[in-house]
């Protein structure tokens, strides 16, 4: 049944039971757009994967020879859950680890490689076993586009363009020398990021400074061979306008896009907070936070469209998520924190930003893909579990280039700390083949919300289907004694009446219906 006919003058009505705050909620389809050229970009959903902690080493990467099940030395279980994602874009190898990576370490025989201090992530003694051609097998092994950020704080130009050109050339002596260490043909490499927070770990550059080193790395990155690189410039932390201008000013005519990182966290100085223990008003508060990146998308937007009104330059959000405390008893620098049901809202309600703004936002990468921050899986030896987010990520896959259904909220809103606002009732909406994907959120730590969904005809003939991600507590996760005491389950409780669906989500809940 196409959904054209099948949702003609539908909209979507949800009554939240009444709580602190709450009251009347309706969300509204705008179905005059559902055939739209409007499409959510795959790249939303990117991974990053960075040198720091377990993120690579024991998360991703175990060697061939290890006793863990392998592939080709790739963890078979990781691998196993991420190609569940369908990870369309990943980042790597930093972060700050970038900006001190020489690429030539990580070549040729593992065992010759030399080894290196990661200074930046806890003085680890790496051993380059996991390099450039590590990285790029991986993504051929996943189907993923590759996302290489360059080295410009300790790097040189000659550098970054020999790496690009052993990476992506036929012939000559970088093909040669890539030859010669097992790989003849050449990857392909889209994604190109010219340093990385150039503005701190990067090099501590003025923008100004930063700008002129942008153009002139750029310059000598060349296309090889029918490979077409996609330039990115290092952007702004976060509230910081004044860098976008720059770029902007000085440097648009030569990117393709400009980075954006944004943290879910309490400060750069003291405790950040411990990431399984807090209270209701840490747990409104964080959703404030993470929302609050719509604003800082719209000022950062409405700086770039100042210069470039045809928003041909991209803005990608390339490092998100939260940041906690590490877990008591971990390494120091290496950012192992645990995963609750409150991640996964900042999760989801994250993604419903970045949804809206694909006009400008082509990209965005959570940190970190391991064991790191706001990751999808944890390790400890041959053992895995997935996280919360992990399964806010598989819920959300339907969207990967699917068609954007805008969407009309009518919600009532929480107040919270720092006068910030949390929505009780979030979604975002999608059509691909005929499906139409909704993904509704509630945000309420003890209430449920009544939904309604007329559909304006009969649903005779439709199919769905709808799962729930919820637990008993908000600061439930999953750890290797119980792997899945926050996981994803059937949603029996969507009721199909003669022209509309009903339901009644439970409180903190995170639920996707499918319409076909």
């Amino acid at each position: 049944m196409k959904i054209q006919r099948l949702l003609a003058a539908a909209l979507i009505a949800l009554a939240a039971t009444p709580a602190t705050s709450a009251g009347k909620a309706v969300v509204r389809l705008q179905l005059d757009s559902i055939d739209s050229a409007v499409t959510i970009p795959a790249e939303i959903y990117g991974q990053f994967a960075e040198h720091l902690g377990t993120c690579i080493y024991g998360g991703l990467w175990v060697g061939p020879d290890s006793d863990i099940p392998n592939t080709d030395g790739y963890r078979n279980d990781v691998l196993e859950a991420l190609r569940e994602l369908k990870v369309p874009v990943m980042r790597w190898p930093g972060g700050c680890f970038a900006d001190e990576y020489h690429w030539t370490d990580g070549i040729g025989p593992r065992e010759s490689r030399p080894k290196m201090v990661n200074s930046n992530w806890g003085g680890t003694v790496e051993d380059n076993s996991f390099g450039t051609h590590e990285f790029f097998n991986l993504c051929e092994l996943l189907g993923t586009e590759p996302y290489l950020s360059g080295n410009v704080g300790s790097g040189t130009v000659a550098e970054l363009a020999k790496w690009v050109e052993y990476i992506t050339a036929v012939d000559g002596p970088m093909a040669a020398e890539r030859k010669k260490n097992g790989r003849e043909k050449p990857w392909k490499l889209k994604y190109l990021g010219v340093g990385n927070e150039s503005w701190g770990c990067g090099g501590n550059f003025t923008p100004e400074d930063y700008a002129g080193e942008y153009r002139r790395y750029q310059t000598y990155c060349r296309d090889f061979d029918g490979n077409k690189l996609y330039k990115i410039a290092s952007g702004a932390s976060d509230y910081d306008y004044n860098w976008t201008d720059v770029l902007m000013k000085k440097a648009r005519n030569h990117m393709k896009g400009l980075s954006l990182h944004y943290y879910t966290v309490k400060g750069w100085s003291g405790s950040k907070g411990a990431a399984t223990v807090f209270d209701n008003d840490d747990y409104y508060w964080t959703l404030g936070k993470c929302l609050e990146i719509e604003d800082v998308i719209n000022r950062h937007d409405s700086i770039m469209t100042a210069y470039d009104p045809d928003k041909r330059v991209a803005l990608l959000v390339d490092e998100w998520g939260t940041w906690w405390d590490e877990e008591p008893g971990t390494v120091a620098g290496h950012l192992y924190q645990q995963n609750t049901l409150r991640d996964a809202m900042v999760a989801a309600l994250s993604l419903n930003v970045f949804n809206r703004h694909t006009d400008r936002v082509r990209m965005a990468n959570i940190a970190q893909i391991a064991n790191v921050l706001q990751s999808m899986v944890l390790t400890d030896g041959d053992r895995m579990v997935l996280t919360p987010t992990y399964y806010v990520f598989k819920m959300y896959r339907p969207h990967q280039d699917a068609t954007f259904v805008p969407l009309d909220v009518e919600t009532d809103v929480r107040d919270v700390r720092d006068g910030r606002k949390v929505p009780v009732v979030a979604a975002t909406a999608s059509t691909r083949d005929r499906v139409l994907n909704i993904t509704l959120t509630n945000t309420d730590i003890d209430r449920k919300a009544r939904v309604t969904i007329p559909l304006g005809r009969s649903l005779k003939g439709a199919s769905i289907e709808a799962e729930i991600l919820t637990a008993d507590r908000i600061d439930d996760y999953n750890d290797f004694g119980k792997p899945e005491k926050v996981t994803l389950r059937p949603f029996r409780g969507v009721k199909a009446g003669k022209d509309a669906l009903t339901l009644e989500m439970p409180a903190k809940s995170i639920i996707s219906i499918s319409i076909k």
